[in-house]
């Protein structure tokens, strides 16, 4: 099974693609790398948004 994953996204089979490179250059193009400010960050989860555990104001269905 891990031998099809990694043949799926094997980078080498696409690495000269000149359809994809194309993609790849129009959003590089896009879009630029910079710094975030502090307040951008503070929108960032890295590790995903936690599902809250509380149950105020939440349907009772919803109570997990």
């Amino acid at each position: 099974m891990e031998k099809k994953i990694s043949l799926l996204f094997d980078f080498h089979r696409f690495e000269k693609n000149k359809d994809l490179q194309a993609v790849i250059d129009a959003v590089h193009a896009r879009y630029t790398a910079r710094k975030l400010t502090d307040d951008e960050a503070e929108w960032v989860a890295a590790a995903g948004t936690p599902k809250p555990t509380y149950k105020f104001n939440r349907p009772k269905d919803e109570w997990k």
